[in-house]
């Protein structure tokens, strides 16, 4: 799509489009020519990646911000199941295995730590999605990669 050189990307990035070349221009360019459309489209390509890896980093970190909240959450609550076990442990000794005051501290303490656990393995589970690298961006450097060396392998011939 020739407009104006640039598409532009739903997030938007401006990208470049696709030069058409006049047939008859390409039979007729030196190879410093070709050389420099090549160094140029190079540099046109390492932009477009560039931007591709900033997109796919701004969404990487914002699932791991997700999975770590989520991890805050677990540490909370495990924290206070904690504190109400402790509390339920020290009225236990206090009271010598008498039943009033400590039944109630250990039910909200177990409960606590359940709601805990759960936080724990919904931040676990939302980390799995986490990728560590850009894979888009792997993928289209080895597909520009290989155009290269097809527009290379071309221009020597």
């Amino acid at each position: 799509m020739p407009n104006s050189g640039k598409l532009d990307d739903p997030l938007g990035i401006a990208l470049a489009g696709s030069s058409h070349m006049d047939p008859e221009l390409a039979h007729h360019e030196t190879i410093g020519g070709l050389i420099r459309g090549i160094l140029t489209d190079l540099k046109t390509l390492l932009r477009e990646e560039i931007a591709l890896a900033r997109i796919e980093i701004r969404e990487q970190a914002g699932k791991a911000r997700a999975a770590a909240l989520s991890f805050g959450v677990a540490a909370a609550g495990l924290l206070f199941g904690l504190a109400f076990l402790l509390i339920a442990i020290a009225s236990v000794i206090s009271e010598q295995l008498g039943w009033p005051s400590w039944a109630g501290f250990l039910v909200v303490g177990v409960l606590l730590s359940l709601v805990g656990f759960v936080a724990l393995s919904a931040g676990r589970r939302r980390l799995r999605t986490v990728r560590a690298f850009p894979e888009e961006t792997v993928t289209t450097l080895k597909e520009n990669s290989e155009w290269i060396a097809k527009r290379l392998s071309s221009a020597r011939k």
